[in-house]
């Protein structure tokens, strides 16, 4: 029994920041479920987003979502 030869590759960083890559875009798991039939639904779904990008933040606290809600215009 002859195994064929393993083809060596080099080592792939994918954490080091890329020439290419435009900064402060990152890759959204859930960017596309933004389709509510309710306007503000998604705008809090894209304030919450974009209060996660800028805070490099990938969950937030009730506390942090009470912020984005009172950014909105919310009170009570």
């Amino acid at each position: 029994m002859q195994l064929a030869p393993e083809q060596q590759t080099g080592f792939l960083n994918r954490r080091s920041s890329q020439a290419d890559a435009t900064p402060g875009v990152e890759r959204r798991q859930f960017s596309t479920t933004h389709n509510s039939d309710r306007p503000e639904v998604n705008e809090l779904a894209e304030a919450i987003d974009q209060y996660k990008l800028r805070h490099r933040r990938r969950f937030i606290t009730f506390d942090e979502l009470y912020d984005v809600m009172s950014s909105l215009g919310y009170h009570r």
